[in-house]
């Protein structure tokens, strides 16, 4: 598996520089940090949320957690994680758990945590646990420009 077609449409349309960053086989966004020789807050991972009948893309430093609360107060509704069966309904063409960071493309909501846009660098997962997504932290600013900025994180 590679980077879904989705993923790569969605930049080309836009004129999104990017690169492909391979790395070995990873479990967790902490790992393909790890193993892509990536700073851990230069890694956009991008969680799965569910509101009511809506799914919402969340997208963090790959060393921080949502904070389910705060995005519960900041977006006034209830917020849960989503089922893994569900990861493969909204983005069938990626891996389970390989997300990435550009919820736009899949039609999904996003919010994110605009302290990625101050890295000089950014990486995401690429949707297949071997590549991650490379661009500039302001590049990354720009493609997150339509999505809902939004700090709530913990360690």
């Amino acid at each position: 598996m590679s980077i879904p077609y989705r993923v790569q449409d969605f930049l080309a349309e836009r004129d999104i520089p990017w690169d492909p960053v391979p790395h070995e086989a990873s479990d967790c966004s902490m790992d393909a940090a790890h193993l892509a020789h990536v700073k851990p807050d230069e890694l956009a991972k991008a969680v799965v949320l569910r509101t009511g009948h809506e799914y919402l893309l969340a997208v963090v430093p790959a060393d921080r957690r949502v904070d389910l609360a705060a995005v519960e107060h900041e977006l006034g509704r209830h917020v849960t994680l989503a089922s893994e069966s569900a990861l493969d309904a909204v983005m069938p063409e990626c891996a389970r758990g390989a997300v990435p960071a550009v919820g736009q493309a899949f039609g999904i909501p996003t919010i994110w945590d605009p302290s990625l846009a101050d890295e000089p660098d950014v990486y995401f997962e690429g949707g297949d646990h071997r590549t991650l997504v490379h661009m500039s932290g302001a590049t990354f600013g720009e493609l997150m420009r339509s999505a809902q900025p939004l700090r709530c994180t913990r360690h």
